[in-house]
């Protein structure tokens, strides 16, 4: 199972207690699963679903807030042709944006798999409709953003940190939590990563370094001795040579008088100037 449908068959299940928040949430069914269809008695809700879990939540909602058959176009705007946005007094609440936008997830929103990527996105049939899905995540601080995709417009999450709000703000709590314990080990597993590639460049950079020094001592040597050199240049460039896999730090503390890091970096920066002028 995907780690979406965990999500869905998470959130099927809720059912908020306040009318105001029942009806929400079918709106968010119906603007997302519904059609207009006539009858006898005129124009009618049709909800179009094939997962039985959906189903009866639909009906459940519907029984709740007192909203019978397919009845309930008094909540969408004048032509009910179409039921792709809710009026603005349907989500004026911050519980019933909740609801709401749990109801448009549940029929046309999908997550990725954390483990791969992150992003959670709600398919809209119309730019209005995109629109209004937008407005009420970004009224919850969530930084939505809207891109048309084959004469569909997606609402969509990209940082992992949004996903994990809009999950609470949506009710999915289990989902919440098996997200940000992926994030923590991915976040973990990126630190080591970094810490490993900083220190293997450490390493690489301080072979390098001495390899260098090493073959500029050789060259002074080969050519005027190192007994040329001055006492304090001469004393370090036979440590280097003693001790090709050094640290500066180590090669400070094998001279006499012991010095610092620093000190040695001078004095070989100077056999270095001095190897460079005889090259």
């Amino acid at each position: 199972m995907s780690f979406s449908q965990e999500v869905k068959n998470e959130l099927v299940d809720h059912i908020d207690n306040g009318r105001h928040c029942q009806i929400a949430e079918l709106c968010g069914l119906i603007s997302f699963g519904g059609k207009v269809a006539q009858n006898d008695a005129g124009s009618v809700i049709e909800f179009q679903c094939d997962y039985p879990k959906m189903q009866k939540k639909y009906f459940t909602l519907s029984n709740k807030a007192n909203i019978i058959g397919g009845d309930g176009l008094e909540f969408f705007p004048e032509t009910p042709d179409t039921l792709e946005q809710v009026k603005g007094i349907i989500v004026q609440q911050t519980c019933c944006k909740r609801a709401y936008l749990r109801g448009a997830f549940l029929m046309a929103g999908s997550i990725s798999d954390p483990n791969k990527g992150y992003h959670f996105e709600v398919v809209c049939k119309s730019e209005k409709q995109a629109q209004q899905i937008q407005y009420i995540m970004t009224s919850m601080d969530l930084d939505a953003k809207i891109v048309n995709r084959q004469k569909h417009y997606v609402v969509y999450l990209k940082e992992g940190e949004q996903i994990v709000s809009a999950l609470g703000f949506m009710g999915a709590t289990k989902a919440l939590m098996d997200l940000e314990n992926i994030r923590i080990l991915k976040e973990m597993r990126n630190t080591v990563n970094r810490r490993v590639n900083c220190e293997a460049a450490n390493i690489t950079k301080t072979v390098n370094a001495a390899v260098k020094q090493i073959q500029d001592i050789k060259l002074i040597d080969e050519m005027k001795g190192l007994s040329a050199l001055p006492e304090n240049l001469r004393d370090i460039a036979i440590i280097r040579l003693e001790n090709p896999d050094a640290s500066l730090k180590d090669l400070g503390e094998m001279m006499t008088p012991p010095i610092g890091k620093s000190g040695v970096n001078h004095r070989l920066r100077k056999i270095s100037e001095i190897a460079d002028k005889l090259r």
